[in-house]
């Protein structure tokens, strides 16, 4: 059966466009974190603790847009690597709180040159009013409950 006159085709699929765009966004983010030697994960997640400071570990999953159990992989190697701290939480022994060491701000910091490069580049070429529309549309459609 052909289900070409029922579905949309890929072009205007919006799946298909989402993972188009990211991979447009995230080449030069890998080549950049590929010559530090850090993965996306990590990069999310040290990006996620600078600006919140120390937080409750499912909130950096959800932040860092990250599964829990691999979320907790990944801090016990960043950990032993001294980019962030873990600690039980001293009000609720169930919750561990993470934070980012100096070691995991350096990370930030010596890249963020090449980081804003990135981000200055596509905003030179969508436009800053586009690119908050996009940002803007983006936010409303995580809010769809499907």
């Amino acid at each position: 059966m052909n289900t070409q006159s029922h579905t949309k085709s890929t072009s205007r699929s919006l799946p298909i466009a989402l993972l188009r765009a990211r991979e447009t966004v995230m080449a030069p983010v890998r080549d950049m974190l590929q010559g530090i030697q850090i993965t996306e994960q990590k990069w999310r997640i040290l990006r996620v603790l600078d600006e919140l400071g120390e937080v409750e570990q499912s909130t950096i999953a959800n932040e860092a847009c990250l599964l829990l159990p691999s979320l907790t992989r990944i801090l016990r190697t960043m950990e032993a690597d001294g980019q962030v701290t873990r600690r039980q939480d001293s009000r609720d022994k169930r919750r561990t709180m993470v934070m980012i060491t100096d070691a995991g701000r350096e990370i930030l910091k010596v890249n963020l040159a090449t980081s804003l490069a990135i981000s200055n580049s596509i905003e030179a070429q969508m436009g800053r009013e586009k690119l908050d529309k996009l940002l803007d549309l983006l936010d409303e459609l995580q809010a769809i409950k499907v």
